[in-house]
This record gives structure tokens, sequence and C-alpha cells, in this order.
């Protein structure tokens, strides 16, 4: 018999330039410091395969893309990253925290790009099942200011070439999940500076881990 305890899924979501990177390394240096066994991945992939599909995704393309094949493939990419590494390790026990998921669907293709929602929906249900995640942290910013951030990084990928209001479609999108999903979302304001953001995450993170009488 199987007593081993599932894991937990933490997402992390933002908009361009929210600082991301920064608290995915604080998330995960709070996560081993409370002592969980913990995977770190990130969509697109998480893979060998979703890693392939990821060059394609971002990288800057002449023709571009069309949107229901950006959809496909990110699903397709999604399928594999849930077969191959993320359902495994929550069900030995493992927690694992990813940078972007579905929340990321919703907002780049659904909102970005206008896609019908209950088209993404299907997909989400085709290719996850019941599986949702149990906590999603989402960095929120005004366009403008990520977008700056984003642009004094350096070369920008195929999506962080996309106008302002590509990128308002995708705030309100990913607020609007956040009304709609109260019980998992936690918005962050990422406009603070580096402690005040990281104060935040660390509030949303004790919270989560009081479920479990299991405070760092």
């Amino acid at each position: 018999m199987n007593n081993i305890t599932r894991g937990q899924f933490i997402t992390v979501e933002g908009v361009e330039g929210a600082g991301k990177s920064t608290q995915l390394a604080f998330i995960e240096s709070y996560l081993r410091q409370a002592e969980k066994s913990l995977v770190v991945t990130r969509e697109p992939g998480g893979t060998p395969l979703g890693e392939e599909i990821r060059e394609i995704l971002l990288s800057p393309r002449e023709g571009g893309m069309a949107g229901n094949t950006e959809l496909l493939l990110m699903f397709a990419a999604r399928a594999e990253h849930l077969s191959q590494k993320i359902l495994p390790a929550l069900e030995n026990g493992l927690w694992v925290l990813c940078d972007r998921f579905t929340d990321a669907t919703y907002a780049y293709q659904g909102g970005g790009r206008g896609l019908d929602k209950s088209l993404i929906l299907d997909l989400e249900n085709l290719v996850q099942g019941d599986h949702r995640p149990d906590l999603t942290i989402y960095l929120d910013l005004p366009v403008e200011i990520g977008l700056k951030r984003a642009r004094e990084r350096g070369e920008l990928d195929r999506f962080e070439r996309e106008n302002i209001a590509f990128f308002e479609s995708v705030r309100e999108a990913y607020l609007d999940r956040s009304r709609q999903l109260p019980d998992t979302y936690r918005v962050i304001d990422a406009g603070l500076d580096i402690q005040g953001v990281e104060q935040q995450v660390k509030q949303a993170l004790d919270d989560f881990l009081l479920q479990f009488n299991d405070r760092p």
C-alpha cells in the first residue's frame, strides 16, 4: 500500500519584467529551508522535448506563427511536462515549483492573442484532467514599467517584442484569473523594491504552509 503523501504544486506567474526569476529563486530557497523535497521546472520546457518546443515558441521568426499553432505547441509541451516530470514528482511526494503553467496560456494566448478561452479550457481538461496548481503566485506590475525593465535586460524573445496593447490584455487576463480562482491565487505587487516583494511572497508561502502545520 502506497502511504506517500502527494506533493504540492506551486506555480509562479507574472507579466514581463515583474521579477519572476528573482522571486523563483527566493521561493526555492524558502521551500528548501522548510525541508521540502523540491523539483524546480519551467514552461514551456521542463523536458528535453519541451525545451525544443520552447525554442520554437520563443525564437523570433519572419513569418510569425498562427495563434492556434502557438496554443497547440504550448499544450504539447505541457502534456509531455506533466507526463514525464510534474505528475511523477507529485505522486512521489515531491513538491513542484514551476515557472509559468496554464494560467500563462489563458493570459498570453487567451488574453494577448484573443483566442477563444473555451478552446483553452477544452485543451486544459484534455491534457491535465483534474490536475491544477495548489498555489499560484502572480507578480503584478503596470505594463509600461514591466516592458521598460524587460528591454533593459537585453535581446527580446518573440513574445517580449509584442506591443503594449498585447501586454495590457495579458495583464487583464491574469487579473481575471485571480478573481476567478481566489482560493489558489495570491496577487503580489511587483512594483515595490525586492525586499517589499519578497515580504509579500513570504507571507503567501507562510499562509500556505500553515495548512500543513509546517511553518519554517
